[in-house]
């Protein structure tokens, strides 16, 4: 599988990312990051936190990298550490509560994040 295709997946699949608090409140991460950026244009003060913020850098900096010819490696490990971040907390939350959503709505995106890193150590495929 190509870098950018993986580029690609690992973004789509970070907007995958299941939530739930409270009595009968969820959220996709899409969801979630659309008022994001919603509240960053009109209410800025509301949207910054660091778990707001580092995932949507990171996907950022993603599609950035889907834009060059060839992914700068640096910046899409640094990328994949950022949306990391946010959907790993789910997972792990998702295993404590013992909460099957969170814990299947993640794995795309390690899953897919692992094959990426991989793909992105072999020597060929990017700038250093």
């Amino acid at each position: 599988m190509s870098t950018k295709l993986l580029i690609l997946l690992v973004i789509l699949s970070s907007l995958l990312g299941y939530l739930e608090w409270g009595d009968n409140n969820t959220m996709f991460l899409f969801e979630a990051e659309y008022e994001v950026i919603y509240k960053l244009i009109f209410n800025t003060k509301e949207a910054i936190h660091p778990f707001t913020i580092l995932p949507l850098l990171g996907q950022l900096v993603l599609l950035f990298n889907l834009f060059l010819k060839k992914p700068i490696k640096w910046s899409v490990y640094v990328a994949i550490a950022m949306l990391g971040l946010l959907l790993a907390f789910i997972f792990f939350i998702g295993i404590l509560n013992l909460n099957w959503k969170l814990i299947i709505s993640t794995l795309p995106f390690l899953a897919l994040s692992f094959l990426l890193i991989k793909a992105l150590r072999k020597p060929s495929n990017v700038i250093p």
